[in-house]
This record gives structure tokens, sequence and C-alpha cells, in this order.
């Protein structure tokens, strides 16, 4: 596995693949985070800026995954992948973590954004009591109204989201050669998973909302940008990401004893 994780690692410095990710990222990140917190002033959304990346990496992730199968069909490689010393799992999941570390990497760049927004963000005041020459004096200090806790938990969720679309682009890039298809049906697959929580209000049957609420990628993040920590969510993005992980696996186990 450490040997495919490299070679896919490097492979993403050594084409321009990687560097296109990492600078159309950076953009789109910078320019969302402008728009939805500094500019906005006091009406300020994190959220909103959340959102956005989320909606962002469905189009951003497929650059990283279209190639990660099928160049090594396209280059007729596969054969040498699936006949090496090295269990189908490991080949799978080497892929998928260097991908994710280039994601995970570029995301964490992304997040120096927010020592500016705290330090530049909106303010409240917030009074405490000292004791100043024994005596007990209230005193007001200024601080920033985004609760660290939210932010981390969210850029922890928007983590998890990226496992889930990239392990997605996996699987799908699984399926064919060609590195545009690859990447259209990703972005297809991923526009689903966001936006079947949307469809709720066109649907009179219950059960049937519920179940696109519990399908939907969206809907889950909403509780991380309340500053509420789902372990539930969390467990469902991991469970996404071994689904498509897996399904990968089971395909090269059939192409291997067809």
């Amino acid at each position: 596995m450490l040997a495919v994780f490299k070679r896919d690692l490097i492979s993403y410095f050594t084409t321009p693949i990687g560097y296109v990710y990492m600078a159309i990222f950076l953009a789109v990140n910078g320019g969302a985070f402008s728009l939805f917190t500094l500019q906005q002033g006091a009406d300020s959304s994190i959220s909103s800026y959340f959102t956005a990346m989320i909606f962002a990496l469905a189009i951003l992730i497929p650059i990283l995954t279209m190639k990660i199968f099928s160049e090594e069909k396209k280059q007729k490689t596969e054969q040498l992948l699936m006949t090496s010393p090295i269990s189908l799992g490991g080949m799978v999941f080497g892929k998928f973590l260097a991908a994710f570390t280039i994601f995970t990497g570029t995301l964490l760049i992304g997040c120096l954004n927010f020592f500016a927004l705290i330090e530049y963000g909106p303010h409240k005041t917030v009074y405490e009591n000292v004791i100043v020459n024994g005596t007990e004096t209230r005193v007001g200090k200024l601080v920033s109204e985004y609760n660290t806790g939210i932010l981390v938990g969210s850029v922890i969720a928007l983590l998890l989201v990226g496992a889930a679309f990239i392990a997605i682009g996996v699987f799908v890039s699984s399926l064919t050669e060609n590195q545009i298809v690859s990447a259209i049906a990703t972005i297809a697959t991923m526009g689903v998973f966001l936006l079947i929580g949307f469809l709720n209000s066109y649907i009179p049957f219950a059960p049937i909302r519920e179940v696109l609420s519990w399908l939907s990628i969206y809907s889950r993040f909403g509780n991380f940008m309340n500053g509420i920590f789902d372990f539930a969510a969390m467990l469902y993005y991991i469970s996404i990401t071994f689904v498509f992980l897996f399904l990968t696996v089971r395909i090269y186990e059939k192409r291997r004893w067809a």
C-alpha cells in the first residue's frame, strides 16, 4: 500500500493535475471566504462559506480522482497493479490516501484564512469581573464572534465530506478509462448526494422525506455549522467512504478472476 501511496502522491506533482487542483481550490476558497465573511461585516456568515465549499468540492475533487484508475487503464498498467504483490484493498486504499492527502493539505492551507476572520471579523464585547488593587471591577474586552469549536468542528466535517467524495471518485474512475467521463460521472453522483435533501419540500410522503434526509450529505453538515459535533453524521460520512472503497475493491476482484 505504501508504494502505491508514494507513487500516486508523487504523480500529482510530476503532472499539472496537483498544481491545477491546488490553485483552483485556494482561489475558490479565498473568494468564498472573502465574499461570505470579511466583506459582509456584521452580517458575515461562516455557514454560507462552508455551504459554498461543500458544493465547490463536488466540482473540484473530480480533478483529483478522474485519473486514479482511468489513467492506469489508458496506459495499460492496470494489469501490473493487479498482479503486483499487494492486496487489492491496499492498492485501492493507497490511491485513495494519496488523493486525500493532497485534499487535506490544500484545505489546511485554506484554513489560514480563519486567522484573518478572528482578527478582523465581527467582534463582541464580553464583560468579566477582575480584581484591581483589591477592588472588584467590571471590565469589557473585544472577542471574535466566531467560536473556535464551531470552526474546528466544521473543518473536520468538511474533511470527512471530502473523504466521501474522493471515495466516490475512486469508484467511478475504476469504471472507465476516459478521464472526462470519470469526472462528469463523479460530479453527477456527488450532485445526487448533495441535492436529494432539497427535494423534501416537494415530496408529501413523510417516509420518503426521511430517507432522503438520511441520505443527504448536505443536510447532515448543518449541525456542525450550528456548533453541534454530530457523531452520527461523522459515522455516515465514514460509512459512505468505506462503501465506495469496498465496491472498488470488489470490481477489481471480479476483474482479477475474469
